[in-house]
């Protein structure tokens, strides 16, 4: 996985799988609008770093959103973007299990640019969400899932697939290992213990 800078990443992709460093990255194919999107980014004082093989964007070292690249689209992902004013609808759920990321989608740079205004002030408050320290409230679902662990799904999109495709039952156990801990950091530990399980299609109990 590349986690070293963006300027890395945009040249030799995320590292996730074997088109890593070819022209098959599916990064390359979205390089224009992953740079204009960085530069949008960059106008506000959020800090750039690599997490999860993506771009994520901090403030006083809390994630608040993620430059992504698909297969068929890049997106902006909001990590309490459930939070957001959203009037225009311009923000989409990941998937059924997203309780608080939202994230604005881009098929072209011509998206990019006509969106910029509204990808600005949708930053722009997600910052300040952040910086008042406010706890959003998750939308939807039987279980509220543990920031932690969204925001590692959310950076993964593999790994948000094949916890979709989880059993309600086995999701349900990952979700009430990690929202067992107290603290942030020993739920984001839980987190990772629970990642090859997930990749293997079992609940956190289950050998």
């Amino acid at each position: 996985m590349n986690n070293t800078n963006v300027d890395s990443y945009l040249r030799d992709g995320c590292g996730r799988c074997d088109r890593y460093q070819t022209p098959e990255c599916k990064v390359h194919r979205w390089t224009d609008v992953l740079v204009a999107l960085r530069e949008i980014v960059l106008e506000t004082e959020l800090v750039e770093e690599m997490k999860w093989g993506q771009p994520c964007y901090t403030l006083d070292g809390q994630n608040v959103l993620m430059v992504t690249a698909f297969k068929n689209y890049c997106v902006l992902s909001f990590f309490k973007g459930v939070a957001l004013t959203d009037d225009a609808g311009l923000l989409a759920a990941p998937g059924p299990n997203s309780r608080y990321v939202r994230r604005l989608e881009f098929t072209s740079l011509e998206e990019v640019m006509e969106l910029r205004q509204d990808a600005l002030r949708l930053i722009n408050e997600a910052i300040e969400l952040e910086r008042e320290g406010i706890e959003v409230e998750p939308s939807g679902g039987p279980e509220p899932m543990p920031i932690e662990l969204q925001q590692r799904l959310a950076g993964d999109p593999d790994l948000e697939r094949a916890f979709d495709e989880l059993t309600p039952g086995r999701q349900r156990s990952h979700i009430l290992y990690v929202s067992g801990a107290k603290k942030a950091d020993t739920r984001e530990r839980r987190v990772e213990r629970c990642v090859p399980k997930i990749v293997a299609g079992k609940g956190f109990h289950e050998r």
